[in-house]
């Protein structure tokens, strides 16, 4: 993974030959947006530039690459996921949309949509992009709010985002999910893992400073128990963005709906987001300002000294997975 690192560093170097650096987002460890507004007057246009990059990363890292090109971030990165992996270099443009985007189905294979948007897209009848396109937008709106008025004009191959700026506008949940590293029979260890889960959680929302409303559990089970599980979800009245509260809820919807099987996947997410600010002091919880003070400040500590610097003794029993995944890189051994 080290290595796989060092060379992503060195293909954006390569990148800088073309674009200056805000003009360039990395989006993914292997994927990156370029913005070529005001560079096609000295390299050419965007099919030119495109091939020579291609050219160069193959012929200095011996590794082939895909580009997708189009008017905005939406259309680039779908003709690259659709259309350019299979070419090599491929562009959409906004006459393309009704041909190339509108029969793709499933739903999930769009950028933006994952596969809870999509079972709820399938339950209001809508299985393309050409029928959420059609679809009334008062009624997406309804259901989605500001994300219902985003998915009908993405749908219409429309994106107004600056280049950096996510699919959606705005952070509309953090979660985290973890397939264990063994079968997990032992009710308490995969308590300890779900409160490791939550401090990961709970992490990701005050580093953007916000808060959620609505917290989800989900659990699967393993394959030894011919798999299943279950994922629920809670809304409390005041956002939070503190471990404990979090892991609370989960507790209560774990004790609800576990079936003592064997658990090999753990997944919590924190949604219904709005800004921190919105956590309201409450006249029968005093430590309320304290306790939401000591997450950020175990966050910095953590910043600033490693993530082992500080954990939970949970994280040092048979069942805890933080010490190991801290030894990670992106995920894998470096």
């Amino acid at each position: 993974m080290s290595t796989y690192l060092r060379l992503s560093t060195e293909i954006t170097r390569l990148f800088h030959r073309y674009v200056p650096k805000e003009s360039i987002h990395t989006y993914s460890v292997d994927e990156s947006f370029l913005e070529l507004d005001g560079a096609t007057n000295l390299w050419g246009d965007a099919q030119i530039v495109a091939q020579k990059i291609k050219d160069e990363i193959e012929r200095e890292f011996q590794l082939p690459c895909a580009i997708g090109i189009g008017p905005n971030m939406l259309l680039s990165k779908l003709c690259l996921d659709l259309e350019a992996k299979k070419k090599g270099v491929a562009e959409w443009t906004y006459e393309d949309v009704e041909k190339k985007l509108w029969p793709l189905s499933p739903l999930s294979e769009m950028w933006g949509i994952g596969r809870r948007v999509e079972k709820t897209l399938n339950n209001m009848g809508i299985f393309t992009v050409g029928q959420l396109a059609r679809y009334d937008l008062e009624k997406l709106e309804a259901k989605f709010g500001i994300m219902g008025n985003q998915l009908y004009y993405h749908a219409w191959g429309i994106d107004l985002s600056e280049i950096g700026a996510p699919i959606m506008e705005g952070q509309v949940s953090f979660g985290k999910s973890q397939i264990l590293l063994r079968d997990y029979t032992e009710e308490e260890e995969v308590k300890n893992v779900i409160l490791e889960i939550c401090e990961e959680v709970g992490r990701r929302a005050r580093s953007s400073k916000m808060a959620g409303r609505t917290i989800s559990l989900g659990v699967g089970y393993s394959k030894d128990e011919f798999g299943g599980g279950f994922h629920r979800s809670r809304s409390i009245t005041n956002p939070t963005n503190i471990t404990m509260d979090i892991y609370r809820v989960c507790m209560e919807l774990f004790h609800e709906h576990y079936q003592k099987k064997t658990v090999r996947q753990l997944s919590v997410t924190l949604s219904n987001i709005v800004p921190d600010e919105s956590m309201q002091l409450n006249l029968f919880d005093p430590e309320l300002p304290k306790r939401r003070e000591l997450g950020y400040v175990m966050d910095k500590i953590r910043y600033r000294h490693g993530s082992r610097a500080l954990l939970r003794a949970v994280s040092y029993t048979p069942g805890g997975t933080a010490v190991y995944r801290s030894k990670l890189v992106g995920g894998h051994k470096s």
